[in-house]
């Protein structure tokens, strides 16, 4: 397949693909449909053959995906070299297509990315900027309605106000118990959950004044026991 390219045809293709990388959200195999239509139906400066070959070829390499539209650039190149082989001639104009786009395909985008950081950084403390990053965060670290947006910081979850308890060694006691007093536990000093579970440990003193308020509604047969 032989093209008569001029400097007219390399800016189109790079106006081309210049356009098609702002459209690319999706990634630029995306865009596979319209790169055909124009490079294959349209303009007929590649076979069918060498677009898809373009694609296999750099699906199968390892590396980016977006190495297809380097290569559909490097076969236009050695279509409009007259496809005599690889020549100088025809590697420079290879190279040529490979960069119109390349180069098309990755600045543009590049370009609107920094921008839009840029301005977000700036900005960062406008009520919509903040939002819109609220909005766009996973769902864990989204704030509860009516809750005050605050940029950069977690959520605070408050601490749960029962927590379950029971020995350290198993047996004796479980139940629920208030922060104040903390836990309910007995046979030994006492840790929340038992062990294993990585819950916080209960202090002694806490223990002790629990066990002695439980020792008051308790039968006197089961006080003799603690003893």
């Amino acid at each position: 397949m032989s093209l008569h390219f001029e400097a007219l045809q390399w800016l189109q293709l790079l106006l081309h693909y210049a356009s098609l990388s702002l459209l690319a959200v999706g990634g630029a195999i995306s865009l596979v449909p319209d790169m055909h239509r124009y490079l294959v139906l349209e303009q007929h400066w590649l076979t069918e053959a060498q677009f898809n070959a373009s694609i296999a070829i750099a699906q199968a390499a390892p590396g980016p995906n977006v190495l297809f539209v380097g290569l559909m650039g490097w076969n236009v190149g050695l279509n409009a070299a007259g496809n005599t082989g690889l020549s100088a001639h025809a590697a420079t104009l290879g190279l040529l297509g490979m960069a119109a786009t390349m180069l098309g395909m990755l600045v543009p985008s590049t370009v609107l990315t920094w921008l839009a950081t840029r301005w977000a950084a700036q900005y960062q403390e406008h009520r919509a900027i903040r939002a819109f990053k609220q909005g766009m965060a996973p769902p864990g670290d989204r704030p509860a309605a009516g809750h005050r947006l605050d940029p950069g910081q977690r959520q605070r979850r408050p601490a749960p106000r029962w927590r379950p308890v029971g020995p350290e060694r198993g047996g004796g006691l479980a139940g629920l118990a208030h922060p104040h007093p903390p836990a309910v536990a007995a046979g030994g000093r006492g840790t929340a959950g038992g062990p294993g579970l990585g819950l916080t440990p209960l202090p002694s003193a806490h223990i002790t004044r629990a066990n002695s308020s439980l020792r008051k509604w308790m039968p006197r047969r089961a006080k003799a026991r603690l003893r």
